[in-house]
Parts: structure tokens; sequence; C-alpha cells
């Protein structure tokens, strides 16, 4: 049995959401990446190039196609891709080798982004992209370093606040109203295909299994009933 669930947990996790939306958000995350491209070319240049940075195409794919995900909110993308950013140049300053430099960078990044409450994967990804390019961006500059990676950012952030709030059943930034109260009435238990259900209606990818789902309501109905035997 425990063998059996090792195999199954290596199986692709099928998640619950329409092929339409599937295409939505693949179609909504080349958009958005075309157009940072005509915006970073265009804009002005002065003395350096404005580069597009690889870790937006991650941050696309948070954005677009797991908009609902707290990873993918504006304060996770904005503040992981700048938090990360400085964590990879102070990395690449006070450390020469650029193995050690690339650990100690992107777990800097990680434990800065915990701090501040802006974990965004993308980000550890921005702080690896200065340390590996190095020799390029000493040569920019700090300053020029930072401005093209909060361009990168903010302008994929307007595109995510445009993008997804045009398509059909979307809203970003996620906004969570607070539950209605609960009638009064015979005690009702949730069943797997309840939560399936569920999940089909929110209409998108949200980054949680049905399993996860089960286990945290039995873990709160059991510490809601912990909390009323302790009342009684």
């Amino acid at each position: 049995m425990r063998i059996q669930n090792i195999i199954r947990s290596f199986l692709p996790h099928i998640a619950p959401v329409p092929l339409a939306e599937k295409i939505r958000s693949g179609l909504a995350a080349g958009v958005a990446i075309f157009l940072l491209a005509l915006a970073l070319k265009y804009l002005p240049q002065n003395t350096f190039p404005l580069l597009m940075l690889g870790s937006m195409a991650a941050s696309a794919l948070l954005v677009f196609a797991v908009p609902h995900s707290p990873l993918a909110q504006p304060w996770n993308l904005i503040g992981g891709h700048l938090i990360s950013a400085l964590a990879g140049w102070s990395c690449l300053l006070l450390i020469h080798d650029p193995l050690f430099a690339a650990g100690v960078g992107i777990g800097s990044a990680i434990v800065l982004m915990h701090l501040l409450n802006c974990l965004h994967p993308p980000g550890a990804a921005t702080a690896l992209i200065l340390i590996l390019g190095s020799t390029q961006f000493q040569k920019m500059g700090f300053e020029a370093a930072m401005i093209i990676v909060t361009v990168n950012a903010f302008i994929t952030l307007l595109l995510a606040l445009v993008i997804n709030n045009l398509l059909p059943g979307r809203q970003y930034p996620i906004r969570h109203t607070p539950p209605s109260p609960a009638k009064s009435g015979s005690p009702i238990s949730l069943e797997q295909q309840d939560l399936e259900q569920a999940l089909v209606q929110m209409g998108g990818v949200i980054d949680i299994s049905e399993e996860d789902l089960a286990q945290i309501y039995e873990l709160a109905l059991r510490n809601a009933q912990d909390r009323n035997n302790k009342k009684a």
C-alpha cells in the first residue's frame, strides 16, 4: 500500500480546469511577453539597453496561468524581483566564485522574500541572472541593473492587470470576500466530489490539490471541535 502511494505521488495531478481556460492562459502569457518585448525595444535606452529578463517568462506563467495563486499577486511580483535582484547584486560584488555566489544568492533571495512576504519563484531566477551575467551587469552598474529589473517587473504587472481583467471570469489581483455566515441546520459533510466541483466552478488553476483541501478541511474541523470541547 505504501509503495502504491509513493508511485501514485509521481503521477501527474489532473487539475479540473476547462480547456478554454488553458488556452486563454497560454494566449494571455504569449501576448504579454510580446508586448513586454515591444515596450522594452521602444522605450528610451539611454546608455544601456533595456534587456528582457528570462525570469519574466516564469512570472508570465504565474500571473496568467495561476492568477489566483498568492505567489502571483502584485506585491509578490514586484517585491520578489526587486528583493532578489538586490540579493543577487550583493553576492555578485562580495563573492568572486560564481558557483558559490549562485548558491548564496538564491538562498538569500528566498529568505528575504519569505521575511518580506513576497515569495515569487521567478524572483530567484532574477537573482541568478544577475550573478551569472556578472560581467555584463557590472559594466552597466547597479543603477542600470535595478532599472532593468524594475521596468521588466512593472510592465509585466501592468500587462497582468489589463489582460487578466479583460478575460472572462478573471479578477486580478485576487480580492477575497468574507464568506457568508453558515445557516443553521443539520451538519453537512464534504465529499471529494464536492471539492472537485468547487474547483471547476472557480474556472482556473488553484495552487492546491483536492487532497490538500480535504486535509485542510479535516484539520480545521478537528480544531473547531477541540475548541468547542474546551469551552464545554
